[in-house]
C-alpha cells in the first residue's frame, strides 16, 4: 500500500462513510446536504485511487461524477422545494471544507503527474466539482429564484 491508497482509504472510509450515514438517517435537510457532499468526497477518493493504482481511467469516472453529482443535487432541490422551504439546509462550512479537500487533492495530484494532459483533466475535474457543489449547496439553501420558489 502506498501513500495515495492510504489517503484514498481515509477519504472514502471517513468522509463517504459519514455522508452515507447522513443520507440514511436524520431529517430531510441533513439528507440532501449529505447527498451533495457524498459526491464531493467520492471524487477525490477516485482521483487518489487512480494515482495509487496507476489507472487513469478512474479519473474519467471522477470527471463524470463531478458533472452528474451536483446536477443530481439540483434535481433534488427542485423536487423537494416545498419540503425544504420551511427549514432550508445550511451547510456552508461543510461545503467549503469539501471544496478545500478537493483543492488539496487535485493540487497534490497535479504535482505528482506534472505538466500533461492528465494534469489538465485533473484541474478540470476539480473545477467542475468545486463549482458544481458550491452552486448545488447555494440552490439547496434557497439562493436561486425559480429553484426554491424564491
Amino acid at each position: 500500500m502506498n501513500g495515495w491508497l492510504l489517503a484514498a482509504t481515509v477519504v472514502l472510509g471517513g468522509g463517504v462513510g459519514a455522508a452515507l450515514w447522513g443520507i440514511a438517517t436524520g431529517p430531510l435537510r441533513r439528507r440532501v446536504v449529505a447527498q451533495n457532499l457524498s459526491t464531493a468526497l467520492a471524487c477525490p477518493g477516485l482521483l487518489l485511487l487512480a494515482q495509487g493504482y496507476e489507472r487513469p481511467s478512474y479519473v474519467d469516472v471522477a470527471l463524470v461524477l463531478a458533472l452528474l453529482g451536483p446536477v443530481g443535487t439540483l434535481v433534488f432541490a427542485r423536487l423537494l422545494t416545498d419540503e425544504l422551504a420551511a427549514d432550508p439546509p445550511r451547510a456552508w462550512g461543510l461545503t467549503w471544507a469539501a471544496a478545500g479537500l478537493v483543492a488539496v487533492v487535485v493540487l497534490a495530484l497535479c504535482v505528482a503527474v506534472g505538466p500533461s494532459r492528465a494534469m489538465v483533466k485533473l484541474l478540470l475535474t476539480g473545477a467542475l466539482l468545486i463549482g458544481g457543489n458550491i452552486v448545488a449547496s447555494h440552490a439547496l439553501s434557497g439562493g436561486f429564484a425559480g429553484v426554491r420558489g424564491g
